[in-house]
């Protein structure tokens, strides 16, 4: 079992950037493929960002892509978000979410992700 808490979400104008963090729990961290995923009010949640164990592959959701970099620092158990040229569009509650199957590329469907933390809320104002 892995627990997450995000941290660094907050209320911003467009076009600013955000950087949203992710601690996890446990010394094995380094074998998980994490990811972000949101939910905006009304709607389903969306995958936004994967990394995989090894942090060497990454992929994003189309809205994102160019704008939003995950990375990882297995030293301090932490994934990132770094989200650049916010969009009101992006406002949402942001989950990071394990995979704690080992040694995984990561992927999009969140039912392949076991663990998930409690979210942090995104506010962008236009």
């Amino acid at each position: 079992q892995v627990q997450l808490v995000e941290s660094g979400g907050r209320l911003v104008q467009a076009g600013d950037s955000l950087r949203l963090s992710c601690a996890a729990s446990g010394r094995t961290f380094s074998r998980f493929a994490m990811g972000w995923f949101r939910q905006a009010p009304g709607k389903e949640r969306e995958f936004v960002a994967t990394i995989s164990w090894s942090g060497g592959s990454t992929i994003y959701a189309d809205s994102v892509k160019g704008r939003f970099t995950i990375s990882r620092d297995n030293a301090k158990n932490t994934v990132y978000l770094q989200m650049n040229s916010l969009k009101p569009e992006d406002t949402a509650v942001y989950y990071c979410a394990a995979d704690t199957r080992p040694f995984r590329r990561g992927t999009i469907s969140d039912d392949e992700y076991e663990n998930w933390g409690q979210g942090t809320q995104v506010t962008v104002s236009s």
